[in-house]
């Protein structure tokens, strides 16, 4: 056991953190950016909340306090920087990754003497594994790896080689183990370091390696399953955790828009009889009115993300129904459509909020800019979700009807 650094701290206390940091945090944005990495201070202001430690276990360190707290930290957090947001969802959130799929064995040594965990994922294969005595000699590099400049770990997906094919692995590499290269230069989201990370010659434990486990069957027989009581690390699922990352990152980023348009509205004045303020002409106020409905619509949606996935998690072990592919897809596709809302939201507000709004200065551009780059990102293609979704749900509803066919003809 690992001693929880504040025992009696609260989900409520949690959020009432990540609420207090938001001005702070919109104060650094222009630094963020300019680092292209989160400040050192704010990282540490995490660790010091306990943010890294929402989906953590309590046997090693963690609060355990499950989805629906860490979405409303993450809308939190990101409301005041979508990049610092990026950073902790996609290191802290992988705790879930893990704590509910990787060995005991696996656990304890990667949480090691105090808990601390921040791992970022990618979990394509490009690094070739070879084998040796006891685990694998790992060489190549993942690009894209989120939050990598303050990380403890890796998470990372290898290719073993083998006399009968590559076998598609995923392993835990150690910061001292990894270097970065410098390449992340976008538009937006430039504080999130996504950067490339790269691995020569660097060994790793088999036990520190598992078979993928984005499907049901991988996920249901990963060795991390019986670690834990919680459902959460018996039966939850990992895609639907990732896609909700980005949607909580998203809607925080849009409601902090939303904060910087209302100030705009209330602060500047047409440029035209009657020289009224924007917020007492009927077309702005309806602008906000749109803005707001559509960014409380999609942070609705997170949250019943959130409490679904908990649901679905103690369905699988109290009710033996399985947290199935379907079930991981639905929450998938929601968390696809509430990215996609939180974007309309931005995209409106910085369309009507003023030519001004887009000078180098604004903060409402930031947002826009930021996200822009979400927007890109491969989990936010809602055609792909609904496509998948609606594959799957055919398949199991064309098997059941097969079935039925057979009784009704019995």
């Amino acid at each position: 056991m690992i001693p929880v650094p504040e025992p009696g701290l609260t989900p409520e206390d949690m959020v009432r953190r990540a609420s207090a940091m938001v001005p702070t945090l919109r104060e650094r944005q222009m630094e963020c950016e300019r680092l292209g990495r989160i400040p050192q201070v704010t990282n540490d202001e995490f660790v010091s909340a306990g943010f890294y430690r929402i989906l953590q276990p309590r046997r090693f360190g963690g609060y355990e306090f499950g989805m629906p707290t860490f979405a409303r930290v993450m809308m939190e957090v990101s409301r005041g920087c979508a990049s610092s947001g990026w950073v902790l969802a996609l290191t802290g959130g992988h705790a879930i990754m893990l704590s509910a799929f990787f060995s005991e064995e696996a656990q304890i040594d990667v949480y090691g003497p105090d808990g601390e965990f921040r791992g970022p994922s990618r979990t394509p294969p490009y690094v070739v594994a070879q084998p040796v005595d006891g685990g694998f000699i790992l060489n190549g590099e993942w690009n894209y790896v989120s939050g990598c400049d303050i990380a403890t770990h890796v998470i990372g997906g290898i290719n073993v080689k083998s006399t009968t094919g590559d076998e598609p692995r995923v392993g835990i590499v150690d910061r001292k183990d990894f270097t970065i290269v410098d390449d992340w230069d976008t538009i937006g989201m430039r504080g999130t370091g996504s950067r490339r990370v790269v691995v020569r010659d660097a060994y790793i434990p088999e036990y520190r390696t598992i078979p993928p486990m984005r499907d049901a069957f991988g996920s249901r027989n990963a060795p991390g399953r019986r670690v834990h009581q919680n459902p959460v690390y018996v039966a939850g699922r990992l895609v639907s955790v990732l896609f909700e990352e980005m949607a909580a990152v998203a809607v925080g980023l849009a409601r902090g828009a939303l904060d910087v348009y209302e100030h705009e509205l209330c602060s500047s004045r047409l440029q035209m009889p009657p020289y009224a303020l924007r917020s007492e002409t009927p077309d702005y106020q309806r602008h906000f009115g749109e803005a707001w409905a559509t960014i409380q619509v999609a942070e609705a949606t997170v949250m019943h993300i959130a409490e679904k996935y908990m649901e679905f998690a103690r369905q699988d072990v109290e009710e033996e129904i399985p947290f199935s592919d379907e079930r991981d897809l639905e929450l998938q596709l929601l968390e696809q459509h509430a990215t996609r809302l939180a974007g309309d939201a931005v995209d409106l507000m910085f369309r009507t909020a003023g030519t001004h709004v887009a000078q180098s200065n604004s903060m409402l551009q930031r947002y826009f800019r930021d996200m822009a780059v979400i927007k890109t990102h491969i989990a936010a293609q809602t055609d792909r979700g609904a496509q998948s979704f609606g594959r799957e749900h055919f398949s199991q509803t064309q098997t059941q009807t097969q079935t039925q066919t057979g009784l009704e003809r019995a």
